[in-house]
């Protein structure tokens, strides 16, 4: 099936570009989007996933503001190989790596939102993911971050918020390949689940970095990265030109697990270069953002999760009422507090633990730090 994009020559195989590599139930293709304000008033975030395999697109919004989140969620049928568009939520590239726009248009429950994300960074890409459990494949996937500001503005329980970029920054992440998605495949599961992330994309006043880990139960890595982003200077230079960005020999992380609870009271991260400087970065947590507000793990509105031609639904909560071992709310996104140095910045820790991990006592599916 030949698409309007095919007039390009931007083709990667021999298929048409309706037609992805493989034929994996589980191919997604993801936007995502945080934005915070310097001072913790308010985190938002929002995902789009197509899922051509599926035939499904999906899309969520969410806010944090004044100890509630609120979530709006759509889904519907179809590729995006155009427009992308899901519902009332829409994100445009308006220059590639540098402008893109998020919009939620006036809806009943009155979430709305016309948001431009301008980069600081140019996109890092991350080393591959890959995963298998006893041979068959769990994962494998590309991913870049890239940073940046916020401007324009939103709406959100009753309130009109202004979003200026000296305020209010942010991150994006683009990824794309095979991932655990929609309902799950029959058959056996192999193993127990289990899994360890940490993801710490974080912004200072003349540098970003950026900070990831992937462990088994014993504290065995399949994944992990380091860099130091510089901050573009010149609106002409180039977006994707990493020459300036310096990767990290190892990692290493210590977090102070919060009793009762998978989710971090306090954290440390360090970035070893590969002539043996370490920059250790400490975390505070500030404000803490469910993932379930943009469809990870939620079960009503997980991604790639079949919901018929169209579905539109939204829902809110008070933070204080989400008991952090509920599975919907175990994979978190904290706004923190970051102190390198004599440097002072802010970003987020994002923590997801499932399963036993040995070095932190953690044994079955949830149970919380002593």
């Amino acid at each position: 099936m030949l698409h309007p994009l095919d007039d390009h020559p931007i083709h990667q195989t021999t298929e048409p570009l309706a037609h992805p590599a493989t034929g994996d139930r589980n191919f997604y293709d993801r936007f995502f989007f945080n934005g915070y304000a310097r001072d913790g008033s308010i985190f938002f975030a929002a995902a789009l996933g197509v899922y051509r395999n599926r035939a499904i697109v999906d899309a969520s919004f969410s806010v944090v503001r004044n100890g509630h989140q609120h979530s709006l969620h759509a889904s519907r049928q179809g590729d995006a190989l155009g427009e992308l568009r899901v519902g009332p939520i829409a994100v445009a590239i308006e220059e590639p790596m540098r402008t893109l726009r998020l919009s939620v248009d006036s809806n009943e429950w009155g979430i709305e939102a016309d948001l431009r994300f301008r980069a600081r960074s140019v996109a890092v890409e991350e080393p591959r993911f890959v995963r298998r459990e006893q041979g068959r494949l769990l994962m494998d996937s590309t991913r870049f971050t890239q940073f940046g500001s916020w401007e324009g503005s939103l709406r959100a329980a009753g309130e009109a918020i202004a979003v200026a970029p000296a305020a209010v920054l942010g991150c994006r992440d683009r990824s794309w390949g095979i991932r655990s998605i929609g309902e799950r495949a029959p058959g056996p599961m192999l193993t127990a689940p289990q899994f360890f992330w940490l993801w710490a994309p974080l912004q200072f006043d003349d540098v970003c970095t950026h900070f990831d880990v992937n462990e088994d139960a014993s504290g065995h890595r399949w994944h992990d990265n380091g860099v130091v982003v510089p901050l573009l200077r010149d609106a002409r230079a180039s977006a994707v030109d990493t020459a300036g960005v310096e990767s990290m020999r190892a990692v290493e992380h210590h977090i102070e697990w919060q009793s009762g609870t998978r989710r971090a009271a306090r954290a440390r991260i360090a970035l070893v270069g590969h002539d043996g400087t370490r920059h250790e970065i400490k975390l505070e947590p500030l404000t803490t953002f469910q993932m379930c507000g943009i469809g990870y793990l939620h079960p009503e509105w997980g991604h790639a999760v079949w919901k018929g031609p169209e579905a539109v639904g939204f829902e809110s909560w008070k933070l204080a009422d989400c008991n952090p071992l509920d599975p919907r709310f175990i994979h978190v996104q904290q706004l923190v507090r970051a102190r390198w140095g004599k440097r002072e910045g802010i970003g987020v820790l994002e923590q997801l633990v499932i399963g036993d991990y040995h070095p932190s006592g953690f044994t079955g599916l949830f149970t919380g730090a002593p």
